[in-house]
């Protein structure tokens, strides 16, 4: 009697990590995509943190950072990741499929935390593109609606279907069983597009310098005295608002100094 072939050992997980299984992928785009995966009930994290998640590849860790787009209350976790294909990581994790192992960093970080900012009235979450995602976690953390009176989420894309969780921020939170009375007229969402036909349109830079986003929201100037602002996107939109908040007198603040604006550098770009 021949003996049955013997299947290839998985590599084992590095022990910074923790090895999940994937239990839900979506394609928004051949842009991007979001996934979802079970989560180690030792894994502890805060709304707007990150950790390095991957793939093992010939036997090695191959990670990036990726804010967590679910909320610390979720008992799985969500990422929303971009496409490069020829980018060491995205060009493998976008092929992922339901049943697959993917590694999560056993210690979340970051700056984009409630604690980072001096107490304020309204909280501006300014992103372009997969920088929506530590936000998404953000909308969905109680703790955020009882430190300020307001939450502005904005989201900038060059097209319509790129508007990740639309729906979601849109229609779904406001009914939510436990968060929609928080969320109802407290959460102010402002979506905008650069290259297509939409209800807002522009870039955001240009819509918060000329004052349009605010006006269009019936709030007051920003202002360091009652708004405080996280930015998480591309470097150039990064570094275009943080100028233009510089210049009106905003401070950034970090993990040893709360200020006025904070920033996430960790961004995937491939």
């Amino acid at each position: 009697m021949d003996a049955l072939p013997i299947a290839p050992a998985k590599p084992a997980i590095p022990p910074a990590f923790f090895g999940e299984t994937v239990t839900w992928v979506h394609h928004w785009t051949d842009r991007q995509f979001s996934f979802r995966c079970t989560r180690n009930p030792a894994l502890r994290f805060v709304a707007g943190q990150f950790a390095m998640i991957g793939l093992m590849v010939d036997g090695k860790p191959l990670v990036r950072a990726y804010s967590m787009v679910s909320p610390p209350w979720d008992e799985e976790l969500e990422f929303l990741s971009i496409k490069v294909q020829d980018g060491p990581l995205t060009s493998r994790l976008q092929h992922i499929q339901v049943g697959d192992t993917v590694l999560i960093g056993k210690k979340p970080t970051g700056t984009l935390l409630t604690e980072n900012l001096l107490p304020g009235k309204t909280l501006w979450m300014v992103s372009t593109g997969t920088g929506l995602a530590p936000f998404m976690s953000l909308i969905r953390e109680p703790e955020v609606y009882e430190r300020y009176e307001r939450v502005v989420l904005m989201h900038g894309v060059r097209e319509v279907k790129e508007l990740a969780y639309h729906d979601i921020i849109e229609r779904e939170l406001p009914e939510h069983e436990f968060l929609g009375e928080m969320v109802k007229g407290r959460l102010l969402y402002y979506p905008t597009v650069t290259r297509e036909p939409f209800r807002t349109q522009g870039r955001v830079t240009t819509l918060l310098d000329s004052g349009k986003v605010c006006a269009d929201l019936g709030l007051p100037p920003l202002s360091p005295e009652h708004d405080r602002v996280m930015l998480c996107g591309s470097e150039a939109m990064n570094a275009d608002v943080k100028a233009l908040l510089e210049a009106r007198g905003f401070v950034e603040g970090s993990n040893s100094e709360p200020g006025t604006y904070v920033l996430e550098k960790a961004f995937v770009t491939k």
